[in-house]
């Protein structure tokens, strides 16, 4: 059996910090303490040195594009840049080709993983205006959701029929995620653009296009329909301050029925980016202004917004360099997610515990993913320590996504993911991701 003692870490787990051991056997945390000794001759030692271990995240929202598009990424290559990034366990969304709304191409998508995955893994079902009978078929025990796109993104799976709409919301107990934004006011929008400028839109009218009143529209609807009906509801990708409203901190997150999640791209960028990054941070909802930056900021740490993830989207640096309107939105973010959040704490921002909170208890809760996003014993160890003071540089060379770029190239990092592991396998370690595909499938306490 595979025996691993984390020594004089920073263990952070529900809100607190203590000082202490960990003790791993097998897949599993065997023991926490303030100070445990070797326990067999082939116990390997890891001295953390004061360094933060911390659950491994847990990615709500990854687009890993297997298959039928892994010209741009598929699983075995963006887990192994997610593990390297801290990020152990993955939920992947349906609109790979072809779209995974039968349950047997969803269940495809899961056989591929269990040969290929780094890091833990779930799937969600997709739906459509015809699909209702597939997605009742689908187990709670071992599927992360449903999804639905509400306004039109990569892979086109627009669910736009209100009587549809809501035969899924009433028919299904599973939690429902939705990407929110208004077809009609895109496309009104889009139109106006054109008539000014042609297909030589500019990047910067992205956030205009996608505007905040296309947010707000789609995703009340959805907020109110989810009343109506009592589903359970997971708002993704949230970008505006204006959507604020909608959600609520008067409640535990073990009682809301609708929870929000707020992405790496949003919380970094702003519209005074677009200049500078082009492309390369365009995304479907678009990142917006600063104002509405700093109004999921505040919604986040006062937990009206229950969850970090990033939208991992990769494309290739040939599709991103096209003009703006054959440009796909979406860009990589799981090797980068981890570090850029403590790159927040380093800036006061934001708090390690809080960080830990939103990447990987929530989810886990959100979810009700087993014995996972915690660092307890008898949990699945799927742990990660980070050096908080070791600095490096997004470069090319350090890039594991198989497109090749980051909207983060060029930035400097004060702190790195020094070791991960999943399932008590030591998969990432000083920089190196060992060949070692760990994952599991998620399963779920429904």
């Amino acid at each position: 059996m595979n025996t691993v003692l984390i020594k004089n870490a920073k263990i952070v787990n529900e809100g607190v910090i203590i000082e202490g051991d960990v003790l791993i056997e097998g897949e599993f945390i065997k023991e926490i303490a303030p100070s445990i000794s070797h326990k067999s001759s082939n116990c390997k030692v890891i001295d953390a040195g004061g360094n933060y271990l911390i659950p491994g995240a847990i990615d709500d929202q990854v687009h890993f594009r297997e298959p039928g598009l892994t010209h741009k990424g598929n699983i075995a290559t963006e887990s192994r840049a997610a593990v390297a990034g801290g990020i152990t366990s993955f939920i992947e969304q349906p609109n790979t080709v072809p779209n995974a709304v039968t349950q047997e191409l969803l269940e495809q998508k899961y056989e591929i993983a269990s040969q290929s995955s780094y890091a833990n893994y779930s799937f969600m079902m997709g739906g459509t205006n015809d699909n209702l009978e597939e997605l009742l078929k689908t187990n709670p025990s071992n599927v992360a959701g449903i999804k639905l796109f509400l306004g039109s993104s990569t892979g086109n799976m627009l669910v736009d029929n209100e009587a549809t709409l809501e035969k899924i919301f009433s028919s299904t107990k599973m939690l429902i995620a939705v990407h929110c934004e208004d077809e009609a006011t895109i496309k009104s929008n889009l139109e106006k653009y054109k008539t000014e400028f042609g297909d030589a839109i500019p990047v910067t009218a992205h956030h205009l296009i996608r505007s905040e009143e296309a947010c707000y529209i789609s995703s009340s609807k959805a907020i109110a329909l989810a009343k109506k009906t009592g589903a359970r509801l997971h708002v993704f990708h949230l970008s505006t301050a204006k959507e604020m409203e909608l959600f609520t901190n008067k409640i535990p997150l073990e009682e809301k029925q609708i929870t929000a999640e707020v992405c790496i791209h949003h919380l970094w960028f702003s519209d005074e980016d677009y200049d500078t990054k082009g492309n390369f941070i365009k995304w479907n909802p678009a990142v917006k202004s600063a104002s509405d930056r700093a109004a999921l900021w505040k919604a986040l740490l006062n937990d009206t917004i229950d969850v970090i993830a990033t939208d991992h989207a990769p494309h290739t640096l040939e599709e991103k360099q096209q003009e703006y309107t054959k440009a796909p939105s979406g860009g990589p973010l799981v090797q980068h997610a981890v570090v850029a959040m403590f790159e927040a704490f380093h800036q006061g921002k934001i708090s390690v515990e809080k960080i830990v909170e939103k990447m990987a208890h929530n989810p886990a809760k959100i979810f009700k993913i087993e014995n996972r996003g915690f660092v307890k014993e008898g949990y699945y160890a799927d742990l990660v320590l980070v050096d908080p003071s070791k600095p490096w540089s997004v470069k090319k060379d350090n890039i594991l996504y198989h497109c090749g770029w980051s909207p983060f190239e060029g930035t400097n990092f004060k702190s790195r993911i020094t070791h991960t592991f999943v399932n008590g396998n030591l998969v990432y370690e000083n920089a190196k991701v060992k060949d070692i595909k760990a994952g599991k499938r998620l399963l779920f306490n429904r």
